[in-house]
């Protein structure tokens, strides 16, 4: 396998010469309906507003051949070593059962191991929803509180929020679910305030189990536990644990049970291993968590497609490039016009910025090239009240990623002038889509829209369990694809660990670091 840098490649070199397609000149119904790939989970990826014309998609599938991309990812799906910086496989995709054969690391098969934490989650969310495991009082769990950071916590709340809707719609029992993650003090009080201890469940993620950050939280809930004057009650009985076989909390007495992960699972790419599963499953039940993985594994599957119009992930993940590398644009919008998505660009944030954020290649040679894109985002159509007007007439084109689905979630509506809301939702996502991409004309200036905003919709029927975990998994395997084309390590994160380091001094008394030191005065 050749890993190489992209501003070596002959085929950059090629895309490089190319003009971009005008948008607001090439836009037609023709370009609308061909320009559309089959995503899984029911979902099509439109790139019909992106800068590239027949010509421009001939160099990308030339890139995509030349960085062997396809290749690389059966290597990855193979158990071969992909983040060379800790010497580890990368597995996520095999959490939803994605293989091509058996993947054996540390003398165990990792298809059989994640799957039997699939079953045991099963098993005991079964259990806990069926009321044959209680609280140290003999109450029925109703709550669930989630205790992570980072990929602990934003890849599972953001698929929470987004089930929430279509599992009440389809009368599905659910356990409330809440989510504790900062340090700060005040966000774990926010929730611990409102908790009935009795017959709330916690879990603690962490697959070191020495978290700083959890296990602080989880000793300010013991703290309110004890404090709660509960007779009989034990705070051991109503925690439970996602982290490695080797963590402290692996076998500890201070859990009712542990479920695990690995090293070969990444923090951002963990939503379908246990660190989401488990909170899934007891909030809605392992079938609804058991759909979010069909509709991921569809997806891993197709983007083993090497023709890069048939494989979406592919395509987005070379559009991307493009944008970020041909026409140098630095930032990318993501903007799902469904409110249940509230949280899906905070993850995204994470997944796209951990990931690619880096300036060395995977040998640790300095690049001379642009990486990662700047991810934000917000819902539509409140984004469209707030940060649009930079969108529409600043003076930096922002590539917008939209998506959208036909129906609502809850399927509750009203006519309204002649139009339901959903109507109206889908109305502001298709005029935007276009006024981005064809402008106005206006003699006024302050009027005038220039158009030429580039933008891709990934639109499906519904945000059902399934559909969701296509979209997760669309993402995943574009941030994965770009990181080969960048020729980068995209499953480390050394950038999060100076500043923790850093933090450990300061409680440490600075250590004679009298800059730390200075800054620590102020407070």
């Amino acid at each position: 396998m050749k890993f190489q840098n992209l501003d070596t490649c002959t085929a950059f070199a090629q895309l490089s010469s190319l003009s971009p397609c005008s948008v607001k000149e090439a836009l037609s119904t023709e370009r609308i309906g061909s320009y559309t790939i089959h995503t899984g989970g029911d979902l099509t990826y439109n790139y019909a507003s992106m800068p590239v014309d027949n010509e421009i998609i001939q160099s990308l599938q030339q890139l995509s051949i030349e960085q062997q991309l396809i290749e690389k990812y059966t290597e990855l799906l193979n158990g071969e070593i992909m983040n060379p910086g800790e010497k580890r496989l990368v597995l996520h995709q095999l959490t939803r059962g994605q293989v091509l054969h058996d993947v054996i690391a540390e003398g165990e098969n990792k298809g059989a191991f994640y799957q039997s934490q699939l079953a045991r989650i099963q098993e005991f969310s079964k259990q806990i929803r069926e009321g044959s495991i209680l609280g140290s009082t003999g109450k029925r769990f109703k709550t669930v509180v989630q205790i992570g950071i980072g990929g602990s916590d934003l890849g599972p709340r953001a698929l929470y929020l987004a089930l929430k809707g279509w599992c009440t719609s389809k009368d599905i029992v659910q356990l409330d679910a809440k989510f504790i993650s900062n340090v700060d003090p005040d966000d774990a009080e926010e929730v611990i305030r409102g908790l009935d201890f009795e017959t709330t469940l916690f879990i603690l993620v962490s697959k070191s189990g020495t978290t700083l950050e959890t296990l602080t939280n989880r000793d300010l809930v013991i703290e309110a536990i004890k404090k709660s004057g509960i007779e009989g009650i034990d705070a051991s009985k109503h925690m439970i644990a996602v982290t490695s076989k080797t963590s402290p909390l692996a076998s500890s007495s201070s859990v009712l049970e542990a479920f695990f992960i690995d090293d070969y699972i990444g923090g951002r790419y963990s939503s379908t291993s246990a660190v989401g599963g488990v909170i899934l499953s007891l909030a809605y039940g392992y079938d609804i968590f058991d759909q979010v993985l069909q509709g991921a594994h569809e997806v891993d599957g197709l983007a083993l497609e090497k023709d890069i119009t048939k494989n979406a992930s592919l395509m987005d993940a070379l559009i991307g490039v493009y944008l970020r590398n041909v026409l140098n644009l630095p930032t990318t919008a993501i903007l799902p016009y469904s409110q249940a998505l509230s949280r899906f660009p905070a993850h995204l944030q994470q997944l796209d910025m951990e990931s690619n954020g880096k300036h060395v290649n995977r040998d640790g040679e300095l690049l001379e090239y642009a990486t990662g894109p700047i991810i934000f985002g917000e819902p539509g159509t409140n984004g469209q009240h707030s940060f649009y007007q930079l969108l529409h007439q600043g003076t930096d084109t922002v590539p917008l990623q939209f998506i959208g689905f036909s129906n609502s979630q809850y399927g509750k509506d009203i006519l309204v002038e002649g139009s339901t809301s959903q109507t109206k939702l889908n109305a502001n996502l298709v005029a935007q889509i276009v006024a981005f991409a064809r402008g106005k004309d206006d003699p006024n200036t302050n009027k005038q829209f220039e158009g030429n905003r580039y933008s891709s919709l990934l639109i499906g029927k519904q945000l059902d369990a399934r559909a969701l975990g296509a979209l997760l998994a669309h993402f995943e395997n574009k941030v994965m694809f770009q990181g080969f084309l960048w020729n980068l390590n995209s499953f480390d994160q050394e950038g999060v660990q100076l500043g923790k380091v850093l933090a450990s001094k300061v409680l440490d008394g600075c250590q004679g670091d009298e800059i730390l030191k200075a800054y620590v005065d102020l407070f």
